[in-house]
């Protein structure tokens, strides 16, 4: 349990308790007072720290891809390379990045007008939803957005990928059929949780460019707020 893969799930596991905590005991609260209001500075709160946890999200799962990478490909290196000096340091810098990045959306979410009181079509304070209400311009927004969607999303992706890459030709190269199974094994619940993140992240996105309808929106943010972390658990617990 004091191993580099268990101390990125502890991690993991931490930040999707978290992720749920920004949105669903304010929708239970929303739902048991039958009251849907949210102050302008509780709003700007709970989009912080769901873009925050979100990220961290993300780059764990990266961390993580690495730790089998290096697990498979360089086994006798293992717990050389992966200390716990540079598993506290990826942690360190995962929580930085994700950080500052939340603050720089929250920043200029801020720094935005609205006209009147605002409703908000969806279950949480998301963050398109929020620059849309907007009477001012949001160009640089939505500018922002779209680049750390990219660096923040799309980099993260891009060494995931390099990493199955590298252990799937790292376990071509094994001998026995065992052997293969064995390896492969051992990074089935990752690739699960991996597939489930960017699949249902990605659903989002596309269903609200392609529908434009806010209800179907907020259908599939459910899976992806709740569902999602609340599996990952379950695919690890049955992994063990």
């Amino acid at each position: 349990f004091h191993s580099p893969m268990y101390f990125l799930l502890h991690n993991l596991s931490f930040v999707d308790i978290c992720f749920i905590s920004t949105t669903i005991p304010k929708m239970l609260v929303n739902i048991q007072t039958q009251s849907q209001v949210i102050t302008y500075t509780g709003c700007i709160t709970q989009m912080y720290f769901y873009m925050l946890f979100a990220t961290l999200d993300d780059f764990l799962l990266t961390v993580m891809a690495y730790d089998r990478f290096v697990a498979i490909c360089h086994p006798l290196h293992y717990k050389v390379i992966m200390n716990s000096q540079l598993c506290g340091l990826l942690l360190l810098v995962s929580w930085i990045m994700s950080a500052l990045n939340s603050l720089l959306h929250s920043l200029m979410v801020s720094q935005l007008s609205f006209c009147t009181v605002s409703k908000i079509p969806h279950f949480f304070c998301e963050i398109n939803e929020i620059i849309q209400l907007a009477c001012s311009d949001t160009f640089l927004n939505n500018l922002v957005i779209y680049f750390s969607a990219v660096v923040l999303a799309g980099v993260p992706f891009a060494g995931i990928l390099y990493s199955y890459s590298k252990i799937v030709s790292c376990i071509r190269g094994i001998p026995s059929a065992q052997g293969k199974f064995k390896a492969f094994s051992t990074c089935v619940s990752h690739l699960s949780v991996v597939f489930l993140f960017y699949c249902t992240g990605l659903g989002v996105y596309l269903s609200s460019a392609a529908t434009h309808s806010s209800h179907s929106d907020a259908v599939v943010s459910v899976i992806y707020t709740v569902i999602t972390p609340m599996l990952n658990p379950l695919i690890y617990t049955l992994r063990n």
